[in-house]
């Protein structure tokens, strides 16, 4: 009995281990569906799959995509090397809160060592009007996707006569009639 116990047991434990390493992290709104996209196209090139990242329906800027080199990448606090190609993808508008990679490691490397370079490197706040959300590392075999987004792209609708200073009302906004401007 106890055999069959101890038998029990080590079979739970091994499913248990088994579906752990399955699960990933969900995401916000933003993030999740583009990491399924990443997820489902990883059988691609870095450029394709940054292109299609940027044709998602969710995407809602002027997208743009380039190769880049190692060295300094856009939303990091130190050098990333150790990829053999990789393309960034994002807004032509600096002030949205989103920047992505797909980066595409030589077959031998350290996937798990790289996607905790990105992770610990990368700044939420690397845009200096603006902070990301969310900071996203996934992969599937060589190639790494990496995105800091925020959650979601919807905005809260303001009093168009309220100036708001970081989420914060700091006054009315003042009202003038076309009598109080003087063009000199």
């Amino acid at each position: 009995m106890k055999k069959i116990f101890a038998l029990l047991l080590a079979l739970v434990l091994v499913f248990s281990l088994a579906a752990c390493g399955e699960e990933r992290e969900a995401y916000g709104a933003v993030g999740e569906p583009l990491v399924v996209l990443f997820e489902e196209n990883a059988d691609k090139t870095p450029q394709e799959i940054a292109d299609l990242v940027m044709a998602h329906e969710s995407i809602e800027f002027m997208p743009m995509t380039m190769p880049v080199e190692e060295g300094y990448l856009a939303g990091f606090t130190m050098d990333i090397t150790g990829f053999e190609e990789a393309v960034m993808f994002g807004p032509m508008i600096g002030t949205i809160p989103f920047v992505g990679y797909v980066f595409e490691l030589s077959e031998d490397a350290d996937v798990e060592a790289f996607e905790h370079t990105l992770k610990d490197s990368a700044d939420l706040r690397w845009n200096i009007c603006t902070e990301a959300d969310e900071k996203i590392v996934e992969s599937v075999d060589n190639k790494v996707f990496f995105l800091m987004c925020p959650a979601t792209f919807e905005q809260e609708e303001t009093p168009e006569d309220l100036i708001v200073d970081d989420g914060a009302i700091v006054e009315e906004m003042p009202v003038y009639d076309e009598e109080d401007i003087t063009l000199e």
